[in-house]
């Protein structure tokens, strides 16, 4: 049989951790809450863990948890998740790369498309990614995949409004 647990804090009654509970947001938190008024009831690990729908182990550590660091010790906490791929300075260096436009000879496109901003990713960062995942990094920029019409970079303008006023 495990050794028993005990709740070191005694800044809360059980009954103000079960108003705790009600008054939580976090329905995690507040089972949690709920698990350590009734070890502080003296109710044995087992039935306590049960009644509050987690295993004895789990409150043994939501136990310590609470005992460190209290109340607040009791919420979920958020992943940290997987690393960015590109640093912020390389995405303002990225966003400064779309805006500027590319150049014809160098890049040899016109206009910037997901496919070749992805290629010039490759060339400066490293970092290989697939076509959507530079949509959605535009995004995240504030810019958006539509653009204007390409132009010809040897276009006569006056031409093109003699044009326009004789159509």
């Amino acid at each position: 049989m495990g050794k028993a647990v005990a709740v070191t804090r005694r800044d809360l009654t059980s009954g103000q951790l079960r108003a705790a509970a009600c008054a939580s947001e976090e329905p995690a938190q507040a089972r949690r809450l709920l698990a350590m008024s009734l070890v502080l009831e003296d109710v044995p690990r087992q039935q306590a863990a049960e009644q509050c729908g987690m295993d004895r182990q789990t409150l043994r550590d939501w136990v310590h948890r609470y005992n460190a660091t209290g109340v607040a010790g009791l919420r979920s906490r958020t992943s940290p998740g997987r690393a960015p791929l590109l640093t912020p300075e390389q995405k303002a260096e990225l966003r400064a790369l779309v805006l500027a436009g590319p150049d014809p000879e160098r890049h040899r496109v016109v206009r910037w498309r997901c496919v070749d901003l992805r290629g010039e990713i490759v060339r400066r960062f490293g970092v290989e990614v697939h076509e959507s995942t530079v949509a959605e990094w535009l995004h995240q920029l504030g810019l958006t995949r539509l653009q204007p019409r390409p132009y010809h970079p040897k276009k006569d303008a006056a031409a093109q409004e003699a044009y326009k006023k004789t159509a």
